[in-house]
């Protein structure tokens, strides 16, 4: 029993932070259809930039609880700022090009801002502990459980539901569905399709710092992380399918669970099991197994 609840809880941890990522990398690609490997750059910034702004305030007084607030700063940051940055030079010359040539553009230009990391953050890794210290412990089922691991489930599925919520009740979300099905009737209805894919890479980048942000009071901050998640990222929407808020949560607690067992009782498989998944997945049900419905035109 204790097993089984130790597993539960570091599974939906784990899977907590990898369904923030996902879901701007899904979103991304299911309104633009950019596969966007640079994705995994946006985690490592707001990872590097929330601990480097935790060690900050910490060196001015602010208290453990107080550092939290480096979390959403830089995210919005991040995700604002080097999101539009490169919607605006570079994605925006991606639109509807060839998806092996997407791929290259944004593979390369995540090993750029990987590099550029280093130039600004150097090569020492960070540790920004303070929130962890803020958020006590709980006994759930006799064993401590991290206060602040079972936060960072709270905001996942605050995330989730905000994002159910904006793509499927509002206005906005209507125009984000008229442009997937048809972005050249969108722009004859007098949609400007090039504002909403801007703001929805915005928001897609602004996840993935997020995802970044959250988890660097638990780990260590070093060069080449950000490579795990892009691949684990990419795994999740396969499992779930490309393009669906649903599937990168089951997707993501799949991997969660999954990993979280063979990290328990079989460490030698802790990668492999995932993986393995991921191609019966893909030889099953190629599209995902929540990946939405084509709309059929006539």
């Amino acid at each position: 029993m204790n097993l089984a609840l130790t597993i539960l809880v570091e599974g939906l941890g784990y899977a907590s932070y990898l369904f923030i990522v996902s879901l701007g990398l899904t979103i991304i690609f299911g309104v633009l259809k950019i596969l966007n490997v640079a994705h995994g750059a946006f985690y490592a910034w707001g990872a590097y930039f929330c601990a480097f702004l935790i060690g900050e305030f910490s060196a001015m007084g602010v208290s453990d609880l107080g550092t939290m607030i480096a979390i959403p700063i830089a995210a919005l940051v991040v995700g604002i700022v080097l999101g539009s940055a490169i919607e605006r030079t570079i994605i925006r010359n991606l639109y509807g090009r060839d998806e092996v040539l997407i791929v290259l553009a944004t593979f390369g230009l995540f090993l750029v801002l990987e590099d550029v990391i280093l130039l600004l953050f150097g090569v020492d890794p960070y540790f920004a502990f303070q929130p962890t210290y803020a958020m006590p412990g709980v006994q759930i089922g006799g064993i401590y459980q991290d206060g602040y691991k079972l936060s960072m489930i709270a905001l996942s599925l605050v995330v989730g539901i905000i994002s159910w919520v904006v793509l499927n009740r509002t206005h906005w979300g209507k125009l984000v569905a008229a442009i997937i099905f048809d972005s050249d009737l969108a722009v004859a209805m007098g949609i400007n399709v090039r504002r909403v894919f801007y703001v929805v890479f915005v928001a897609g980048a602004v996840l993935g710092a997020l995802g970044g942000a959250y988890i660097a009071p638990t780990i260590s901050v070093a060069p080449g992380f950000g490579v795990e998640v892009i691949v684990l990222s990419f795994a999740v929407v396969v499992i779930g399918g490309m393009g669906s808020i649903a599937g990168a949560a089951i997707g993501a607690l799949m991997v969660g669970m999954l990993r979280a067992y063979a990290v328990l009782q079989w460490p030698e498989i802790e990668l492999f099991v995932v993986y393995a998944v991921m191609a019966a997945v893909l030889i099953f049900r190629p599209e995902g197994l929540f990946a939405p419905a084509k709309a059929r035109k006539i």
